[in-house]
């Protein structure tokens, strides 16, 4: 059984056409106990979904479908914010107007490039993978977060122009960004949207799950970024095989931004 999937997006992001509604009965049909919802509250002018995402209408459909669902499917609030170390001030006060069980970050720009634009990979790969985790470094660094959303996302891409992708060239990199999130008490997310990409690899993998379980981490949580209804728990069984293999018997469930950890055996939710 998948535990969890605390990476859905339904219409109130700008890139999704999917109800809340659509997407329970999706975790529900696949025997998906636990579905979080963190659609994208961008706040960089330029990103396609500025200034898209309205709280209250996603609140009150958010109260509805836990209503709807009451019994067969537990209903968190989650958001996903891009960006978030840049835009403190507007992260705060989010963030104190609605009871979220979880804030989710996420790096989308590095400077004023988007990195699903062909145009950051007009540099080295070396360059391009390390200006993004050095980014993403001080977005764990302002500490206003609770899961870090797929690590290695600039891979779904990079794979594109460079070819194959191998995180132990940004060993010393990726383990001071997974040491900080450790300190921080922030979750890592296993990500399944780049196995419906040509890299066909979550995000991240193994090898850096395992880092990140070596540099103190203890909080994991599975995601599949589903913008269809037929993508929600897409690839989770192999991400919660991942997370067993590196060494983590538990994964992060979140209420009112309080973690617990729930029990995996042999990549199933523990009894």
């Amino acid at each position: 059984m998948i535990p969890q999937d605390y990476h859905v997006h339904t219409l109130h992001s700008c890139d999704s056409l999917a109800t809340m509604a659509e997407m329970c009965r999706a975790a529900i049909e696949k025997g998906i106990p636990e579905i979080g919802f963190c659609d994208h509250f961008d706040l960089v002018p330029e990103d396609p979904c500025y200034d898209f995402f309205r709280a209250d209408a996603w609140w009150q459909d958010l109260e509805a479908c836990r209503e709807e669902f009451s019994g067969s499917l537990l209903v968190k609030a989650g958001i996903e914010i891009g960006e978030p170390h840049r835009f403190p001030e507007a992260v705060a006060e989010l963030a104190a107007d609605h009871d979220w069980d979880y804030v989710m970050g996420s790096l989308h720009w590095v400077g004023d490039t988007l990195v699903f634009d062909p145009d950051y990979y007009q540099r080295s790969k070396y360059d391009a993978y390390a200006d993004y985790f050095r980014e993403l470094h001080q977005l764990v660094q302002q500490n206003s977060i609770n899961i870090l959303a797929h690590v290695d996302i600039v891979k779904r891409y990079g794979f594109e122009h460079y070819g194959p992708y191998d995180p132990e060239s940004h060993e010393t990199e990726l383990r001071s960004l997974l040491r900080s999130c450790a300190e921080r008490d922030i979750a890592v997310e296993i990500n399944t949207s780049t196995l419906r990409r040509s890299i066909m690899e979550p995000s991240p993998t193994y090898k850096i799950l395992t880092w990140f379980r070596e540099e103190g981490g203890k909080w994991v949580t599975l995601g599949s970024d589903a913008h269809e209804p037929d993508q929600v728990g897409f690839g989770l069984e192999k991400a919660l095989k991942a997370v067993s293999m590196a060494g983590f018997e538990s994964l992060a469930s979140y209420e009112r931004l309080v973690p617990r950890l729930v029990p995996i055996t042999n990549g199933r939710e523990g009894q």
